[in-house]
């Protein structure tokens, strides 16, 4: 593969993860006005509203009508349904360093899953190349102060968030050629928009009042647009476009980019300290990242 589809695939990735990288510093804001299952249903319902304004004015043509629905639905379920539930009870159960290592293992994951599945078998140098990747995520993870306790709980949950990631990846990939990027974004979009509604009109008792008073902060409604434009409308669909013209190793191997984006963000807009060897972290995990787009077979 080669060319401009290869190009765009490594662009949309490119973007897609730094724009997840900020997303930390968004839901921290948004998480100061709102427990987790409101901004979640805020969120995946604002950006279920914009796809669906994108098909209603035709801005975006989507044909679901005419297509199988089960592999979607599937789709939506591995993400962002299970895993946001999967991350976030893992992250409350578990140490920062173990939550980190674990999520950072997707990619790995993903690409040895590819290899039986999509018959897709990455070279000697990708392997390496994202293991040095990892490498830098876990040396920020080491970098940080742990917090928290590990519990059997937080490990069964972290496991159900990363294998839910490597199923998303590989069903998105293998139905690449059947549902466009837009088909696929807006059916999970869809899908939990539902479900993470549902589950917060329950927790706030049917309360309409309390599930729409956290709109009325101003930060807080600024996180939630950030979080549901660009974090959900844009990057799902930039996910699902380099998905379909990467192989899954090219691809994935991004996701640890969101790692370094967070640190530098955190540094440069929060201040935070940026240790020498966390900054050496970062430029490994960007080697690792070029590493893995060089030695793919052409």
């Amino acid at each position: 593969m080669n060319g401009a589809p290869e190009r765009k695939g490594l662009l949309a990735a490119t973007i897609c993860q730094f724009l997840w990288g900020l997303s930390f510093m968004a839901s921290r804001i948004a998480l100061n006005t709102a427990p987790v299952i409101v901004l979640l249903s805020h969120r995946f319902l604002t950006a279920f509203l914009v796809m669906s304004l994108f098909v209603v004015t035709h801005i975006a043509d989507c044909r679901l009508r005419e297509k199988p629905i089960r592999p979607l639905l599937i789709l939506g379920l591995m993400e962002p349904v299970i895993y946001f539930f999967g991350e976030q009870y893992g992250i409350l159960h578990s140490t920062t360093i173990f939550s980190g290592v674990m999520i950072s293992m997707i990619p790995i994951f993903s690409i040895l899953a590819a290899v039986p599945v999509l018959k897709e078998k990455p070279t000697m140098g990708q392997t390496l190349f994202s293991l040095l990747s990892l490498c830098g995520v876990i040396g920020i993870g080491l970098l940080n102060r742990s917090s928290g306790t590990l519990d059997w709980i937080g490990v069964l949950a972290l496991l159900v968030a990363v294998f839910s990631a490597v199923i998303y990846t590989l069903l998105n990939r293998g139905i690449s050629r059947s549902y466009t990027s837009f088909e696929r974004s807006y059916s999970m979009l869809g899908i939990g928009a539902v479900v993470f509604t549902a589950l917060a009109l329950i927790s706030v008792r049917g309360d309409m009042a309390a599930y729409v008073r956290p709109l009325g902060s101003p930060d807080y409604t600024a996180a939630v647009l950030y979080l549901a434009i660009l974090c959900s409308v844009v990057c799902y669909f930039l996910s699902s476009y380099s998905l379909s013209v990467l192989s899954v190793a090219r691809a994935t191997v991004f996701a640890n980019l969101t790692t370094a984006v967070s640190v530098l963000a955190g540094a440069l807009i929060l201040h935070e300290p940026l240790p020498p060897l966390g900054a050496l972290c970062c430029v490994l995990i960007l080697i690792g990242i070029y590493g893995v787009q060089r030695t793919a077979n052409k």
